[in-house]
This record gives C-alpha cells, structure tokens and sequence, in this order.
C-alpha cells in the first residue's frame, strides 16, 4: 500500500502544480489548449480524407509541442514565456498551416516569415548556450559581449545550413519539393557555351520552359530549388544578425535588457528551483 500512496501522492501533488500554472499563466496555457484542439480537428478532418501522411504531421506537432514542457521539466532549463509561446505558434504555422493549408503556396512570404523567425529564435537558443558558460560561477571563462554575440549568429547559421541540407536530402531521396521552385525569366550558364570556355552563355526574355518536348506551361525557366535556398538562407542571417544585436546589448548591461529576457532560456539551480545568478525569471 505505500508504493500505491506515494504514487497518488505524488499525482495529487502534480495536479496542484498543474493548476497554480494556469492561474499563473493563463495566457500561455489558452494558447495551447486552442492549438491542440485546432491540430486535434485537422487530424480527425484528414483520416476521414483518408490522407494518412498528413495524419502523421499532426501526430508528429502534437508531439513537438511537448518538447518545451520536457525540455523544462527534466533538463532543469527555464524557457521564458514569450520564447515558448512563439514557438509553440510557429511549430503549428510551419507544419499544420505551411504543410496541410498549402500556405507555403498560397500566402506570399509565408516561408520567408518563418526562416526569418527561425533565424531569430535559433539566435536566442545559440546565445543562451553561451550565456549559461559566461554566468556560471563554477567557470573560469569570461567571453566578451562581442564573443557572445558572433558564437550566437553562428550557431543560428549553422542551423539554417543543416536545415537546408535535410530539405535537400528529402528532395533527392523522396522528391517532396520541400525547397520550393522558383520562376526566372533570365540565366546565364557555362554549360551552353559551345567553345567549353567557361564564359556564361547569358539568355534574357525566358517566357517558356519544355521537358521531354512538353511544355510546362509557365512563363520561364523552372529553377529547381537554388533561389529558394538562398533567400532562406539570406533571411536566417537577418534573423540572426538582429537577436546578435539585441544581445551584445543584453550582456554589455549585465543582463538588464527587458526584451532580449523573454527569448533568452537559463539554466534552474536544482536545489532551489530558481534561475542560476545573474539570469532572469520569465516575463
């Protein structure tokens, strides 16, 4: 009997928990409820469609909107509430109204938005990495605010690179298209050069595009995937460059930087179940 009271003690306790957060939070908690059930009757829609593979994007959101809450309770790690929420909005943007609602085609600069606040938040995350080394006591390592800040911009792009690379390997594997083509009216190549020597054969004024003797039916050329990649990548780095901005100011004042606080995650000391010294509660 005293596994069987702990274990309810223990549930009782969990649930006091859960309740203090919604009165604490409620803003972050009506945000959640309305997303899972919005994921919830997309994915009841889709198995009456039949459509098994976006079934399986809206079992694999649910499960990354977990991922925030796991981080927090098992890796000691504090998200503020404005990071969590915002990625917790873009989880659904990016799979339930990028993928499922073809948003990605039908909202022009939809997947540049979101690469643009990937570039941003991944900038955040990059920066706390480093952040938590700078502010622990038990370090002898002191990295300076413009240290700081390019370690962050790199970590963001490194990302954005990585990403690329999966997007392309899905591509070549599978054909899904995740890097979207783009119509351009003008090329120059090197390969149409006649005398191979390596002087770009430029063509203007493309108005069709053929393959196999069948036209395509757009009004030029057909670029498979290069623009795309480069203006993801162009946007990642705006992103990024404007969280390293924010955050060389953010450790030049020692910590006092209200806006960069709310994306910054920091380390919980255990034993008290605060954030570490010189970090901030969530806003």
């Amino acid at each position: 009997m005293l596994p069987f009271m702990a274990r309810k003690e223990r549930r009782k306790v969990h649930t006091l928990s859960f309740r203090e957060q919604i009165k604490k939070e409620p803003g972050k908690f009506a945000v959640y409820s309305l997303l899972r059930l919005s994921v919830i009757a997309v994915m009841v829609a889709q198995i009456f469609n039949r459509d098994w593979q976006n079934v399986m994007l809206c079992v694999l959101t649910l499960i990354l909107f977990t991922v925030p809450t796991f981080i927090e309770r098992n890796w000691h790690i504090d998200i503020p509430n404005t990071l969590e929420v915002i990625v917790i909005i873009f989880i659904y943007s990016a799979e339930v109204l990028g993928e499922i609602r073809a948003f990605y085609l039908n909202v022009p600069g939809w997947d540049t938005a979101l690469h643009t606040i990937t570039g941003f938040l991944s900038a955040a995350v990059g920066f706390s990495l480093v952040d938590i080394i700078n502010r622990n006591e038990n370090t002898k390592l002191y990295l300076s605010p413009v240290y700081v800040s390019i370690a962050a911009f790199c970590f963001s792009m490194t990302i954005g690179v990585i990403w690329e690379f999966f997007e392309f390997s899905m591509d070549r594997l599978f054909l899904l298209d995740m890097q979207k083509d783009t119509v351009i009216n003008s090329i120059g190549s090197v390969l149409l050069d006649p005398e191979k020597s390596n002087r770009p054969v430029i063509i203007t004024g493309i108005t069709s595009t053929a393959v196999n003797g069948v036209d395509l039916g757009i009004d030029g050329y057909l670029d498979i995937g290069l623009f795309d990649t480069m203006k993801d990548l162009f946007v990642t780095l705006i992103g990024a460059f404007c969280f390293s901005i924010i955050g060389f100011f953010y450790v030049k004042n020692r910590g006092k930087g209200k806006f960069a606080k709310r994306f910054i995650p920091t380390m919980i000391a255990k034993e008290k179940n605060l954030p570490i010294e010189g970090s901030s509660e969530k806003k």
